[in-house]
């Protein structure tokens, strides 16, 4: 099923508060009560279409999102390094969060702000040491995030924080999907429409069930903690005033714009 996040108009009636919904094949949400990661999925009476709604970010981390770096053996070769042999993990701040048709703040420091278009885990609980062949039982679905990166800032600093944490570097969207099974679907970036970046999910260097053994090794994930999975090859800047679509088979389109550099 598909989990949207979003804001209705005063007419609907629905309030001002984002609410969350279940989205049918005639584009309609099923209003739910509460947050179904912590409350189940509780419906209500209350219909609306999604035309008629603004979507937010599905999930907003209330800990943290988990980052995967070079999962792709050609995103690694286009960054002149070695296939790691065993992942590479960093954090952005739940801060970085935004949501679909969302605008990526340019950043006055960053010279230049690079998409990565990537395959997005929610977490459903709280978990620790999860082997690889339980790693299901801890993933409540799947989205698409672009992990935007200053690649000037991270080449200055050597290290990742501030090139990759500015408030608006994690869209998330368009909304969760929980019966997605990672294969042979691609991942596709295009940039003002043109294709930047085309993979399928199969041709990561280490797969779902591997992160996930991996990361809670390293640290306890919390509900509604994500965790990025990495980007193939293609990576390039985005104009201002550009637009980025991340597109996944059997999960949707993340669409976002971007600003003008800040003076």
């Amino acid at each position: 099923m598909r989990i949207a996040r979003f804001v209705a108009p005063e007419s609907a009636g629905l309030g001002t508060d984002p609410l969350f919904g279940m989205l049918n094949d005639q584009g309609t949400l099923l209003v739910l009560k509460g947050d179904p990661l912590y409350s189940g999925i509780v419906p209500t009476e209350n219909t609306v279409k999604i035309d008629d709604v603004r979507l937010v970010a599905p999930v907003i981390p209330r800990s943290k999102v988990v980052c995967v770096g070079k999962n792709y053996a050609d995103h690694a070769a286009e960054m002149n390094s070695a296939v790691p042999d065993e992942p590479i993990i960093f954090l952005k701040p739940n801060t970085s969060v935004i949501g679909p048709r969302e605008t990526i703040q340019w950043p006055r420091m960053a010279p230049s702000i690079d998409f990565e278009g990537e395959l997005a885990i929610v977490i459903s609980r709280i978990c620790k040491e999860v082997p690889a062949e339980r790693a299901s039982d801890v993933i409540w679905g799947y989205t698409i995030a672009n992990d935007v990166t200053s690649r000037d800032l991270q080449k200055k600093d050597g290290q990742w924080i501030r090139a990759k944490g500015f408030d608006t570097f994690c869209p998330l969207g368009p909304w969760i999907e929980t019966d997605f099974i990672p294969g042979d679907q691609k991942i596709e970036t295009r940039v003002n429409g043109e294709l930047k970046q085309s993979e399928p999910l199969s041709s990561m260097i280490f797969k779902i069930p591997q992160i996930i053994e991996f990361v809670t090794s390293v640290m306890t994930l919390l509900p509604g903690d994500v965790i990025l999975t990495g980007t193939p090859a293609g990576i390039g800047p985005m104009p201002a005033g550009g637009e980025v679509e991340i597109s996944i088979d059997g999960i949707g389109s993340l669409v976002n714009k971007v600003s003008a550099r800040a003076n």
